[in-house]
């Protein structure tokens, strides 16, 4: 099937991240974070001054990544209502498409509740179209049509352009994946809705014995597109001697919603190093699990010690590797956090590393008192 063709019978085959909008308590002191600690730019801004009542809006970009920050001006409205329950977190992760109305169309009629109609909006920049629909949670979904829309983002934000010398550049590329967290029993509806909704398929599926240690454990299922452009990994609790890291996330993010994203870089190395200068805190790993590394995953271009001073893991699949690594939360309750992840060929999501991995989040579950 053509590209054409594919994208007529279904208008969500040819999809993209378009942008990423966190409800937060302080927007200009979380632009000021992601800015000092990840490289961010500042690009646009809407608020009172620019005709948009009630809320203030920062636009981010680094290459292919776009955050809006927004926080609410009064007390008791939907955003101050977000934060309240769920702390700093992901309202909406913005899909890019060819045609609104026929990605709502087909989202709708696959079981996608509507929030917003197609509506247009414009300035003297055009005209975008947007509509949204909701995901699990709190969590939604706009797609957005920019083809007839050359403004600086879209109507409400004004070009305000702020760069702060000195923070590093880390080079992070786009977003890779986004995870969501689920309740109990939740996995399989959830990933049945983006099967429905978008048309997309399971790429790869974890169980409890896949993703366990002597304490904890979950479940996980990665829906994805057909380009693998666009993928979302649902990960639901499952029964340990202890509390998992997904149950302590649904108690202090209030119920499901965005757990991290995974945002790609050609160089890790080099990346995560610009991060730590920034002050960027990642999980731990054992010495250990550099001790036997080309043994276990094969030869790899990077030098073993180079991993290990940067705690770098490392998987492999039959398409080639992948390199990454998980900072720690991004604000003081333990939800939202980010993955920096390289790919060399691979598809896969770290299986190997899920031990380590989960024994490092376990250490800091632990010093919370929540494990």
């Amino acid at each position: 099937m053509s590209t054409l063709t594919e994208s007529r019978s279904n208008p969500l085959a040819q999809i993209d991240w378009d942008y990423v909008e966190f409800y937060v308590g302080n927007a200009k002191q979380a632009a000021h974070y992601y800015m000092s600690a990840f490289g961010f730019d500042q690009v646009a801004y809407a608020g009172p001054e620019t005709g948009v009542k009630g809320r203030a809006s920062y636009l981010l970009e680094q290459n292919g990544l776009r955050f809006v920050l927004t926080a609410s001006l009064v007390p008791d409205d939907e955003i101050a209502r977000h934060v309240a329950l769920h702390g700093d977190g992901v309202k909406d992760i913005a899909i890019l498409v060819e045609d609104v109305r026929s990605a709502f169309d087909t989202a709708v009629a696959g079981g996608a509740k509507p929030l917003l109609p197609p509506t247009v909006v414009e300035d003297t920049g055009g005209h975008i179209v947007h509509a949204k629909i909701a995901t699990y949670g709190d969590t939604v979904h706009s797609f957005v049509e920019r083809g007839a829309y050359r403004g600086i983002f879209m109507p409400g934000f004004v070009e305000q352009r702020k760069t702060l010398a000195s923070a590093r550049k880390p080079g992070l590329l786009f977003i890779d994946h986004c995870v969501g967290n689920v309740g109990w029993g939740e996995m399989d509806s959830w990933g049945d809705f983006y099967a429905r909704v978008f048309g997309f398929s399971q790429l790869i599926s974890f169980d409890d014995k896949d993703i366990s240690t002597e304490y904890t454990a979950l479940r996980s299922k990665v829906m994805t597109d057909a380009r693998h452009r666009v993928k979302f990994p649902i990960n639901e609790p499952a029964h340990g001697k202890k509390k998992s890291q997904i149950e302590e996330y649904l108690d202090f993010y209030g119920g499901a919603g965005v757990q991290h994203m995974a945002i790609r870089t050609d160089d890790i190395a080099a990346t995560i190093q610009a991060l730590r200068d920034n002050g960027v805190e990642f999980l731990d790993t054992p010495d250990s699990y550099y001790d036997m590394l080309e043994e276990r995953v094969g030869r790899i271009d990077e030098a073993i010690e180079m991993l290990r001073a940067q705690r770098i893991l490392v998987d492999r699949d039959d398409q080639g590797y992948m390199l990454q690594i998980f900072t720690k939360p991004l604000q003081d309750r333990p939800t939202v956090f980010f993955e920096i992840i390289q790919r060399k060929g691979s598809l896969s999501f770290g299986k190997g590393n899920f031990k380590a991995l989960f024994v490092s989040i376990e250490r800091e579950q632990e010093k919370r008192g929540t494990l």
